[in-house]
């Protein structure tokens, strides 16, 4: 069997240090590259970028949360190098009116005080079970203190200005895995099964017990379902 690339996009202020369960559990059926998320400040030079260093010509690709928005951007501006696609804890809508306000709110303090945002958006990203779990929350706040505060405005300006992309889900022809933590309070159930009815060849996986971060929060559930969703693409 021809192992494939794989390209892993990580979400808002997230290194390969999010993937990092999945890259070791996946390395025997694929060739796997994590992205770097964090050097533009729009969803589509984002995508451009992560083309211009692919690895191969075609690849399977799996993002979660602003990874997952550069994927289905991916989609868009080539569909032809892309054998699968993998959405963990996204979105194919546009921010909201109340959502752009929240972000922008965010930004500003961050201009002033970048570790209260990080403490702030913990509760966000994680199940309440897992706040208590100190292994996690350090991996987390160190990779985004790794990212920083400049990484961090351009992510979130990028993520204002992403079109909505639900028009575009019935052209996706590759098998794609949806994936979201039932508790996730950033990108809800609802969303995960909304793309997951427009897009034709897909999956939909809901973990228990685990918010918006699935690949840290349920990291052997995650490895097995892109592994299933992999050898699907072998087949």
């Amino acid at each position: 069997m021809h192992k494939p690339h794989l390209l892993l996009l990580p979400g808002l202020l997230s290194d390969a240090r999010l993937w990092q369960h999945q890259s070791a559990a996946l390395a025997e059926l694929a060739y796997v590259t994590v992205a770097d998320l964090s050097q533009a400040d729009s969803i589509s030079e984002l995508a451009s970028k992560v083309l211009d260093q692919a690895p191969d010509e075609h690849f399977a690709l799996a993002g979660l949360s602003l990874g997952g928005y550069v994927a289905l951007e991916i989609m868009r501006q080539a569909p032809q190098r892309v054998l699968g696609m993998a959405l963990l804890d996204t979105s194919a809508h546009a921010d909201s009116e109340e959502a752009k306000q929240g972000r922008q709110a965010l930004m500003a303090k961050a201009e002033h005080d970048f570790p209260a945002v990080i403490a702030g958006l913990l509760p966000k990203l994680l199940h309440p079970e897992h706040l208590a779990d100190e292994s996690l929350t350090e991996v987390v706040t160190a990779m985004a203190n790794s990212l920083g505060q400049g990484a961090f405005m351009r992510q979130q300006r990028a993520m204002l200005g992403r079109i909505d992309s639900r028009s575009g889900l019935a052209q996706i022809s590759c098998p794609t895995l949806v994936l979201c933590g039932r508790e996730d309070a950033i990108t809800p159930l609802a969303v995960h099964e909304e793309l997951a009815a427009a897009i034709t060849d897909s999956q939909l996986v809901v973990l228990d017990d685990c918010g918006h971060l699935s690949s840290l929060e349920q990291p052997e559930q995650v490895a097995q379902a892109l592994e299933l969703w992999l050898q699907r693409l072998a087949s």
